[in-house]
């Protein structure tokens, strides 16, 4: 395992072990669209930054809408992938950076937030459909912090089978990984970063493996990025640095589930 939780120092200082990934829970639905349509999520969004509940997509007898944040639409069948030990997929990851942007920082204009489904796009885009994607956010080109959902599929129309956080920091002069199973997602994550570090204009930025809690399962890597993406906002907050943020604690994984069913009945009274 990556580390020990009361570790001195937040960076890795020898390579992670490679464990064998879990095969995948449940196929996600991320072959939407890549295109500049489907944009982002950033905390100084041009529109408004109150909920909004679409009606598409349609709600169906079969598989309802619970829980709605712009295009992000929680089903029946998402929110009960929260109830058991079950691997999180991309819906219910969308859905939390959408509530990390429109409601908990809306008013935060230093972060951006790229779910799922936009930051696999970003793994085939050349400089100029980047460049495209990014400018369509007010001023994400130039954001302090942008943090990135990222899953290992190797495709466009297949989902993968685990979750990691990269976040790129200009006031780190850094990329930072954040990978609860080992280091298995290393390699995505340096070619999403490889990628758009050109078009961020970051090409001299660190790469850093972060020392963080190690899964004690094969299908709570997604609660440990979304946990993780809680206690960095948190943390580059207050010291505006992501440097010297500490690993979470096993208590906050375990409750973190029932944070979210509570967080998605609670915003799901608005439809």
């Amino acid at each position: 395992m990556c580390a020990r939780r009361n570790a001195p120092s937040a960076e890795c200082r020898r390579p992670l072990p490679r464990l064998p990934l879990p095969p995948m829970r449940r196929p996600m639905r991320i072959a939407a669209s890549c295109n500049n349509n489907n944009t982002a999520s950033s905390s100084n969004s041009s529109s408004s930054t109150n909920v909004v509940h679409n009606k598409k997509p349609k709600a169906s007898r079969a598989d309802p809408i619970l829980a709605s944040l712009s295009k992000n639409a929680l089903r029946m069948s998402d929110v009960q992938l929260l109830h058991g030990p079950h691997w999180l997929n991309d819906a219910i990851l969308n859905f939390y950076f959408a509530y990390l942007e429109e409601v908990k920082y809306k008013s935060n204009v230093d972060f951006l937030f790229v779910t799922p489904e936009m930051s696999q796009c970003m793994l085939y885009m050349d400089d100029k459909e980047l460049h495209g994607l990014l400018v369509a956010q007010n001023q994400a080109l130039r954001k302090p912090f942008i943090f990135m959902a990222l899953n290992d599929s190797h495709s466009r129309d297949r989902g993968g089978a685990h979750w990691s956080l990269v976040v790129a920091s200009r006031p780190d002069k850094s990329f930072f990984h954040f990978d609860s199973y080992g280091g298995g997602n290393t390699n995505c994550s340096l070619e999403l970063i490889n990628n758009i570090k050109d078009v961020l204009d970051m090409q001299h930025a660190r790469f850093r493996g972060m020392r963080c809690l190690q899964q004690s399962n094969d299908y709570d890597c997604g609660i440990h990025v979304i946990c993780m993406a809680d206690q960095l906002t948190d943390y580059v907050n207050r010291y505006d640095s992501v440097d010297g943020v500490q690993p979470l604690h096993q208590d906050v994984i375990k409750a973190k589930r029932n944070q979210l069913i509570k967080l998605v009945a609670s915003l799901g009274q608005h439809i």
